[in-house]
């Protein structure tokens, strides 16, 4: 399976992620996930292979996060799911499926774990230089 990516190009962590995917010698499949959401199934799939609760996915940043009341602890995860695919910009970003697993990877390093080959290192787009070595 090749690697898959939930993108957006506008986010510079998820464009370091599919830098250092590539680097690795990767070709991933990427949805740009703002044009082509993920379907209801497709999002509870991703949480559960995440071991991940929603409120735990939902990105605050640049999000209509405060006007929703996102942060009251009585919505229930449904209505978290709901808001996410009605605000597809809620979700946080970037996640990647591989066959080693599916990996919400901020901070954008988390990829080379999922990674078959991973670069050793790989500078990212504000300069900091990250090195990755597998452990044994």
């Amino acid at each position: 399976m090749r690697p898959l990516i939930y993108h957006n190009p506008n986010c510079g962590t998820s464009r370091n992620t599919l830098a250092m995917i590539e680097a690795s010698g990767e070709t991933p499949e990427i949805i740009e996930y703002l044009k082509n959401p993920p379907s209801r199934e497709r999002l509870i799939a991703l949480l559960d292979e995440m071991a991940m609760p929603p409120r735990d996915l939902l990105r605050r940043k640049g999000t209509p996060y405060d006007e929703l009341g996102l942060d009251d602890p009585a919505l229930t995860n449904d209505q978290l799911i709901d808001a996410m695919l009605t605000h597809p910009i809620l979700i946080n970003r970037p996640i990647v499926v591989t066959d080693q697993g599916v990996r919400l990877c901020r901070p954008s390093e988390r990829v080379l774990n999922l990674l078959d080959e991973p670069i050793a290192t790989f500078t990212k787009e504000d300069g900091e230089v990250v090195t990755y070595s597998k452990a044994i």
